[in-house]
Formats: C-alpha cells, structure tokens, sequence
C-alpha cells in the first residue's frame, strides 16, 4: 500500500520537516582558538546529523511526489510514459535516480503504514541508514525501529551490526556452541555473519562438515579461517560448474573439491578447473572463427578469377588456416608449428 497524499501520516512528516526546516546553523568560527577542539566537533557533527535528517525526508517526499506524476500519467497518459520521462527531463533527473527515489519512499510509506516506525522517529535515521534498513528482512528491520523509536541514532553501521546479530543468533547453519560465544560476546556477529553467507551457497554435505569444524572450534581465529575456505570453495564450485566436459562425467565435484581442500592443494584443483573452462571456450571460439572464415574463402574464391591472380595467392596462402588440418608456425623460422586437425560430429 501507498500513503496518499494529504493522509495523516503525511501531515506528521510535514510537521516533522517544518521542525527541521530551518537550516541556519549557529557553528563556530574554526579559526576561533577559544573553542576547545571536543565543542567544535561536536556541534558541526550535529549540524551534520540534522542535515542527514533533512535529506532522507526530503528525498522520501520527492519519491512521493515522483510516484504521484508516475501514477496521474498512467490514468490519464497515453500509456508510454512519455509525460513523466518529460517532467523527468526538464528537472534534469534521470529515470534510474527516480525510481530509487520512488523505492524509498515506498519503503518509508510500508515502515510507517505497518506501525514499525513513525513518522517522528525519521530524524534518527541517516540516509544510507534507512535505505539499508528498507533492503533488510523484516525481523532486521524490527530491531532497527525499536532502536530508532527508543532514541538511538541509526546509521548504516548500526543496521549492519544488527544485521549481522540477527543472522548469527537465527540460523540454522550455526552451532550452538557458536551462538553461546557470540551472546556472551566472546565471538563478535560481525565474523559468523560472513560465515553464514558462504554457507548458504555450499552443499549440504559441506555445511555439515562446516558445522562441526566450528562447533570444535568456535573461536574467532578458526571461524575466519572457514570463512575464508568456504568462499574459495563456492568461488571454485561455480567455476567447475563451467566445465563441460564434467557434465557427461560422473565425478562428483563438490567432493573432489572437498578432499582437495583436506589434503592441502585446493589451488592447484582450483587452477585446473579454471585452465580447463578457458580452454573449451578457446576451443569452441576458435571452431566458430575456423568455419566463419572457410565460409569467407569460399565465398572470394568464386568472386575471383585468372585476373586476380595476387588474391588468388591471398586466397591458397589462407587455406591453409581454414582445411581441414590448420597449421600455426610457432616461430619465425617455422622449423616449429602447432597442426590440428578439426573433427566434428556433423
């Protein structure tokens, strides 16, 4: 649902920015030596904050008003849109820049309409903050507007930390033993949250032996250190996912990959999983290059005759690129060459 316009929610957030709306500071002369450093930093970050504040409601007003021009030219307009790209035009906005406007403030309208925030609550927020909190599940962004409505001063930080807490206390893939740490502090969320992450894109074969590992060793070191060897191991399951030569094979990769990473040469698994996709592609563009240009030299061939005979030379010297065996001197000399014979299923 969408606030409309003149709603009493709407009239709060008018009050809320008539109570910011003057932007006159009273700041200090930074010349001024009588002013400790701790009081000139604090009273230009709070004209900082208020700034902050002002441009999040501003910015959800003009997403609203957007979304008004949006909405009146689908009733009315002739269907293209091409009244609201003008208006668009003559402001100098571009469509991206309006419709991530119009996102915040459907997201600002949703907060308020369902009760989780209120409109006075906005002037806690940051800009970043809020779209971060618009972005989160809605278990994240519970937490975000209790601490908003409590007084806290909400930026992205706080919606990251929060975040991350939530992850690490609510899923599935996390030990106990880890959640113990981390509700008495001794592991921060900042460090299973990544974890987590990686984990959701493994197998569950491999979330399982993850889970053991850190549920033995649950301190920040080792976590890390999984984290770290969970991401390379998704990083490498993608890429040996490009392998075609894999599909019509019976390993199972996940597992090779795994005994890989047991016995210390994931790397070099890695490598060759990357030189093998590398070498298909190369292979397949160079059968796509090989009869494009046998296509071409028969084509000049037939265009050609007795009078040409310089091109007729052109064309028998490239021939040789394009029969059946291609042969490629590797060196200047050409005592040394590369022959490949081309075989296809046609």
């Amino acid at each position: 649902m969408t606030v409309s316009v003149g709603s009493s929610t709407d009239l709060e957030i008018v009050a809320a920015l008539e109570a910011n709306a003057d932007l006159i500071f009273d700041l200090p002369d930074p010349e001024d030596e009588a002013v400790g450093d701790f009081d000139f930093r604090q009273r230009y970050d709070d004209a900082w904050v208020v700034c902050d504040s002002f441009d999040l409601q501003t910015e959800i007003w003009r997403g609203r008003i957007l979304r008004a021009i949006r909405d009146r030219e689908k009733k009315g307009g002739d269907g293209r849109g091409e009244g609201f790209l003008n208006w668009l035009k003559d402001r100098e906005l571009s469509k991206s820049q309006a419709y991530a406007w119009i996102e915040l403030a459907n997201s600002a309208d949703t907060l308020l309409e369902n009760g989780e925030l209120s409109a006075s609550t906005l002037k806690n927020f940051s800009k970043r903050a809020f779209v971060e909190t618009a972005k989160s599940s809605p278990e994240v962004q519970q937490l975000v507007t209790d601490a908003a409505e409590r007084g806290d001063r909400i930026t992205r930080r706080e919606v990251r930390q929060l975040s991350d807490e939530w992850m690490a206390m609510s899923s599935d893939l996390i030990p106990d033993e880890v959640k113990e740490q981390a509700a008495a502090g001794a592991t921060p969320p900042r460090f299973i949250a990544p974890l987590v992450k990686e984990m959701e894109k493994l197998p569950e074969a491999h979330q399982l032996a993850i889970r053991d590992e850190i549920a033995a060793n649950p301190d920040v070191d080792n976590i890390k250190l999984v984290t770290s060897n969970a991401r390379s191991l998704s990083k490498y399951l993608d890429a040996g996912a490009q392998v075609q030569v894999l599909n019509d094979s019976k390993v199972d990769l996940a597992t090779a990959l795994e005994e890989a990473m047991r016995v210390g040469c994931l790397p070099v698994a890695a490598d060759v999983l990357k030189q093998a996709a590398q070498l298909e592609q190369t292979m397949t563009k160079f059968y796509l290059t090989w009869k494009r240009l046998g296509s071409l030299v028969d084509r000049l061939y037939v265009d050609t005759g007795a009078s040409t005979p310089n091109l007729r030379s052109l064309i028998a010297c490239v021939e040789r690129l394009s029969s059946e065996i291609v042969e490629v001197p590797l060196d200047d000399s050409g005592e040394n060459a590369i022959r490949l014979r081309v075989m296809t299923g046609e």
